[in-house]
């Protein structure tokens, strides 16, 4: 963007553009990142990235050079992706899911540091594990968070595994970090996840990404079940259907 056009940005979408150029970019940025786009004075870029900061709209990561998007705007994407018309939508495809399974389905978006349930259709065996939605759970033991992580560049995964604490949620989760990273590239190799009950003792999950209109991770679709009823071989046999349920919503999220 030349001078003469940055110049005409009216004063009130600045902030608007600053936060549309980060959702794009889908990875922490810079503010000299943005502004190579934008085209803003170099003070009002710093001015715009400390407003959304103090705002909670972004929060610098921990190399303190980058942003990502902060809780309000975190909570915004939630908002969004939970409007009634998508909403509708959206549990007529999980409970579809969930009545071909048999098992609970589940929608879970990235946060932070964690991955929230964002919604759910419960199995009606009355045997079931509870994770009801605003649950978070970790990412590096999880199917849906391992899923979310194989979507990172892998400077951003390095980060994240070297910052965490990899503790033993069971006998079978994942604490040596390369062994993680191991897992994390099969996981992008084939486009799944698993949980081997490296979560919950007695329970496995398969999960699958849920792709926003640029072709990235904006969610994940999973199903889990205790060790009672389903091997992780069975779950294999619903990895069909739960792509194809994956695709129907990636593409709610998209029109």
């Amino acid at each position: 963007m030349d001078g003469d056009k940055a110049d005409s940005i009216p004063t009130t979408l600045r902030l608007l553009l600053v936060i549309e150029e980060i959702a794009k970019a889908g990875v922490p940025v810079t503010p000299t990142d943005v502004n190579a786009i934008l085209g803003l004075p170099k003070p009002t870029i710093h001015r715009l990235f400390t407003t959304l900061e103090a705002e909670g709209f972004l929060q610098k990561d921990l190399d303190g050079r980058t942003y990502s998007p902060g809780p309000r705007l975190r909570t915004m994407a939630g908002g969004i992706l939970s409007s009634l018309r998508i909403r509708t939508a959206r549990l007529a495809v999980l409970n579809q899911l969930s009545s071909e399974i048999g098992e609970t389905t589940n929608i879970a978006l990235p946060d932070r540091d964690a991955m929230i349930y964002l919604e759910r259709v419960e199995t009606e065996w009355p045997l079931r594990i509870q994770l009801p939605i605003g649950t978070r759970v970790p990412f590096y033991c999880t199917a849906s968070g391992k899923m979310y992580l194989s979507s990172l560049k892998s400077s951003h995964l390095q980060r994240y595994i070297s910052a965490t604490k990899l503790e033993h949620k069971s006998r079978n989760t994942i604490t040596d970090s390369d062994k993680l990273m191991e897992e994390i590239a099969q996981i992008r190799h084939q486009d799944y996840a698993l949980d081997r009950e490296e979560f919950m003792p007695d329970m496995i999950a398969i999960a699958v990404p849920i792709l926003d209109v640029n072709g990235r991770l904006a969610a994940t679709l999973s199903f889990h079940a205790p060790t009672q009823r389903f091997s992780i071989d069975q779950a294999m046999d619903h990895l069909d259907a739960l792509k194809k349920a994956s695709k129907e919503l990636s593409e709610l999220i998209s029109n």
